[in-house]
């Protein structure tokens, strides 16, 4: 069974860092690009980061370029999402989500792109 679960998510105050993680399990790990999504309430699905199977490559919206980093263990079977200089706006469920191949990695920006989902998690960011 091809679970993703993932954790971390908080209450952090603006201005402020959390790291998520997301373990997989189920599947070929290492053979599959992955990426963070978030959903604020009221609003659709919103690409965030993704990283290639290797973890070589990585991409970012510029609404979070610089503040955020995406990396995986390939070994741990984890990827993960660092988050710094939080906003009040960052506030969403995020979730995690996997892509096998094949794939033109520069193109996995929305949410049909990925076959695979976690159940999320809540990061709010409030003063």
């Amino acid at each position: 069974e091809v679970q993703l679960v993932e954790s971390g998510g908080d209450l952090v105050q603006p201005g402020g860092s959390l790291r998520l993680s997301c373990v997989a399990s189920g599947f070929s790990f290492n053979a599959y690009a992955m990426g963070w999504f978030r959903q604020a309430p009221g609003k659709g699905l919103e690409w965030v980061s993704a990283i290639s199977m290797t973890g070589a490559s990585t991409n970012y919206p510029d609404s979070v370029k610089g503040r955020f980093a995406i990396s995986r263990d390939n070994a741990k079977r984890t990827v993960y999402l660092q988050m710094n200089s939080l906003k009040p706006e960052d506030t969403a469920v995020y979730y995690c989500a996997a892509r096998g191949a094949p794939y033109r990695f520069s193109a996995l920006m929305t949410p049909s792109d990925f076959t695979h989902w976690g159940q999320g998690t809540q990061v709010t960011v409030s003063p």
